[in-house]
């Protein structure tokens, strides 16, 4: 009766040939076809599904996709009109089984598919997010997000502790993949008051780490611990170096830094760094090692005596930037020890350095307190500058003037083509000025200069001020660092009439250049009113002090009509400086912010001017307390 009964996996299915047996009731040829499908179906191939929804994690889409298969391939075996049929339970489980893989296989993609990864897959995306901020909004995202980025990521990225914290370097050598995870190291000094930031559940003392038998073991097992955890930061790439009070040198430390090729800033506040190397042995054996990353560097020394020396030099700082051949920022800032005088104390020569330092991507560069020889040093500072054409940002401070006011320094021409800020004295920004350029520079900022005025029948002011005139039109911004007369401002003034912020420094006693008293309020408002109103577009000026002092509650906006308790001394004060500020924006028109009467507060002084509410009537001038932003 039954031409052919065969099986699949996971359908079992009978065929019947009904042309071949006309006369063959329905109900026997059902049955000729069940009896064999039910006696596989006893073996188990269909087992039973749990319909309950709940029951399926929406995170894995395998088991889901398996699932449904499973289900709509048991459609086929049924009995019946119960034959490709579901059941209300079974059609609510099959719209939830493709909710979950809907996301990974339809056509528009879930916004939510990111959290419903693997932790590792999430692990390895988070590892390329540098920024802490960026960390912080993936982990406000949602509840996956958080307990991913905050235990593994966000206290990792940065790392701030002093030497000593061997809790933890020991934690960032048992977990290496907690290690990998920092982006800047900053080892700070021993006596430093600043907080610490180290991820948290560490202990901040173990005895059993800490002790040792004496102390200068203790200093070789802290340096073995930082040196085994800075091997794990595999992914640094900042690097802050302070420990200036330690037998620990950063020459123990640097050769580690030379296997991180991820490596971009690198800063060292230490006076070993301007100190004779003990040997050479090491540059050569590491000749061929490379930080092609490497675009900042900073190297300073102290003000503290330990660890400084009676000669400075750059030798040691020559032989680690051997390694950077692209940087981009450099900043070499030699601070005398306290217990020698600024003006007698030794500088370190960098002669060797302009003649052989060579990096074709420089933009920014940072001499200070340093000095050059009359003659080769000089020639070396021009040959340096022409061969760097990328510079942005020049602070040279190269050593004294001589005698003549002039520095001696000539530029080649078309040297420094794209300098938009210079620190400089007066004698270096002379020469800058009068060097010879095919187009004009796109010169902003200018700092450093003092004007000294005639004195003697000579006049030093004359070559600065002259070629300021002629090739200072672009100047923006002006900061002296100290003035004589007001003659000598009013000369200033006069070359560049477009400046929008002029700080005019220290006011100093003819060609001693000594302070006067600093602090000590202007009398001659009207007169310095009248010199800035030259300058149409100025609003900031610094250097001169116009308000006077009055208490932290009386400096408030609109305090005198609101309350009762100012003393007559503020009272009187305040109107005075009301009177100021009137006359300041009488004068300046575009003038709002001047010197707060505390020097070094951060506050400034700002002028408001508020419009009328009516047009009869006429603006409101007034005066705020407001602190700088950082």
């Amino acid at each position: 009766m039954i031409s052919t009964v065969r099986s699949t996996s996971p359908v079992i299915w009978a065929q019947t040939d009904h042309q071949s047996h006309p006369k063959l009731t329905k109900a026997k040829r059902v049955s000729s076809i069940v009896v064999p499908v039910k006696a596989r179906a006893k073996k188990g191939v269909f087992p039973a599904l749990d319909t309950k929804p709940s029951s399926y994690d929406r995170t894995d889409p395998f088991f889901a996709f398996n699932t449904l298969i499973k289900l709509l391939g048991s459609l086929t075996s049924r009995i019946g009109g119960c034959q490709y049929k579901l059941t209300a339970d079974e059609h609510k489980l099959s719209l939830n089984l493709l909710s979950i893989i809907e996301p990974f296989v339809g056509l528009a993609p879930s916004r939510r598919t990111i959290t419903r990864q693997p932790t590792e897959v999430l692990d390895a995306i988070l590892f390329h997010v540098d920024s802490k901020r960026d960390l912080l909004s993936l982990a406000l995202s949602c509840h996956r997000m958080y307990d991913v980025v905050c235990p593994r990521h966000l206290a990792y990225r940065v790392v701030r502790c002093k030497v000593s914290s061997l809790s933890v370097w020991n934690h960032l050598i048992i977990n290496r993949a907690l290690a990998r995870h920092v982006r800047r190291l900053e080892i700070m000094d021993e006596r430093s008051t600043e907080s610490e930031i180290v991820p948290p559940g560490i202990l901040a003392s173990d005895t059993d780490l800490e002790s040792t038998d004496d102390e200068l073991g203790l200093h070789d097992k802290q340096e073995r611990y930082l040196v085994a955890a800075l091997t794990k930061m595999t992914a640094l790439a900042s690097f802050a170096w302070s420990c200036n009070h330690s037998p620990i040198s950063i020459d123990n430390v640097w050769p580690t830094l030379l296997k991180f090729q991820s490596l971009r800033e690198v800063e060292i506040n230490d006076n070993l760094v301007f100190s004779t190397p003990v040997g050479q042995e090491e540059r050569k054996s590491r000749k061929q090692i490379v930080l092609t990353e490497m675009t900042t560097m900073a190297l300073r020394s102290t003000s503290h005596v330990y660890g400084s020396t009676k000669q400075p030099n750059l030798q040691r700082i020559s032989g680690m930037l051997h390694y950077c051949p692209n940087l981009k920022s450099l900043d070499i800032v030699y601070n005398p020890p306290r217990s020698t005088p600024n003006a007698t104390a030794p500088r370190p020569t960098a002669d060797e350095l302009l003649l052989y330092g060579r990096w074709g991507q420089l933009t920014s560069l940072t001499l200070t307190n340093v000095r050059c020889s009359p003659t080769t040093g000089l020639d070396s500072t021009s040959a340096f500058l022409s061969a760097h054409p990328n510079l942005e940002f020049l602070h040279l401070d190269i050593g004294t003037v001589p005698a003549t006011g002039t520095s001696g320094l000539v530029l080649l021409p078309d040297s420094l083509p794209r300098l938009r800020e210079l620190h400089a004295s007066k004698e270096i920004a002379t020469a800058v000025l009068e060097c010879p350029s095919k187009h004009p520079r796109p010169l902003e900022t200018l700092k450093g200069p003092r004007l000294s005025g005639a004195h003697g029948g000579r006049d030093f002011d004359l070559a600065f001020l002259a070629n300021l005139k002629q090739r200072g039109k672009h100047i923006k911004r002006l900061e002296l660092s100290g003035w004589n007369e007001m003659e000598d401002l009013r000369r200033l003034i006069e070359c560049t009439p477009g400046l929008t912020w002029l700080d005019v420094g220290r006011h100093l006693k003819g060609a001693g250049g000594r302070d006067t008293k600093a602090n000590a309020v202007v009398t001659n408002t009207l007169e310095w009113a009248a010199l800035l109103s030259e300058l149409p577009e100025l609003a900031v000026f610094h250097g001169v002090r116009f308000f006077f002092e009055v208490s932290a509650a009386a400096s408030l906006p609109g305090v005198m009509a609101t309350s009762t308790h100012i003393s007559m001394t503020d009272r009187s004060r305040i109107r005075k400086n009301d009177e100021v500020a009137g006359v300041l924006a009488w004068k300046c028109a575009k003038l709002r912010r001047v010197d707060h009467w505390e020097e070094g507060s951060g506050k400034v002084v700002v002028i408001v001017k508020d419009s009328p509410e009516r047009p009869s009537e006429k603006e409101k001038i007034r005066w705020e307390v407001r602190r700088l932003k950082v």
